[in-house]
């Protein structure tokens, strides 16, 4: 078995520019993980090239330094009633496609089933919808930024 240290070192650092706690890259029977503080698992032959995939996704350039959420949480918007939550982990885009209009913005009326932001995780592209109708106070997200689970997207009143 060949292991690959420079995979393993892109990944250790795409883990700390993201801010997340754990990135997987698979390849058909071949497989690496690097946690924070988990070391490196390593299941089936080890890789020896190939792209890299944060929690199944990535940037379209990953030359492009992307920006973690670094902040507190708002703890106001958390445990507002109208706080839209990421059911996943994954990136948030608030558009269709690169250039396209974001589906919402702050002081959009938007009612259920409209879509507020769609979630990449695993290359499948996720829609988050409206559950209620209201108006977009708070948008806590910037698009192509990594969200993990239970992370406020925005707050609608």
């Amino acid at each position: 078995m060949k292991i690959d240290a420079n995979a393993i070192r892109e990944l250790a650092e795409l883990l700390e520019e993201t801010g997340l706690s754990e990135i997987e890259f698979a390849d058909g029977d071949q497989s690496v993980r690097v946690s924070r503080g988990g070391g490196v698992i390593v299941s089936g032959n080890m890789l020896t090239g190939g792209g890299i995939a944060a929690n199944g996704s990535m940037p379209s350039d990953p030359t492009l330094p992307q920006r973690a959420n670094m902040d507190a949480p708002d703890t106001t918007a958390h445990t507002h009633p109208g706080a839209v939550t990421s059911p996943m982990v994954g990136t948030a885009y608030r558009q269709s496609e690169p250039g396209a209009a974001p589906f919402v913005q702050k002081g959009s009326t938007v009612k259920p089933g409209d879509t507020l932001v769609i979630i990449e995780a695993m290359k499948v592209m996720n829609p988050i919808k409206a559950e209620s109708a209201g108006t977009v106070t708070h948008i806590m997200i910037e698009d192509g930024q990594p969200v993990e689970f239970g992370d406020v997207l925005m707050v609608i009143e």
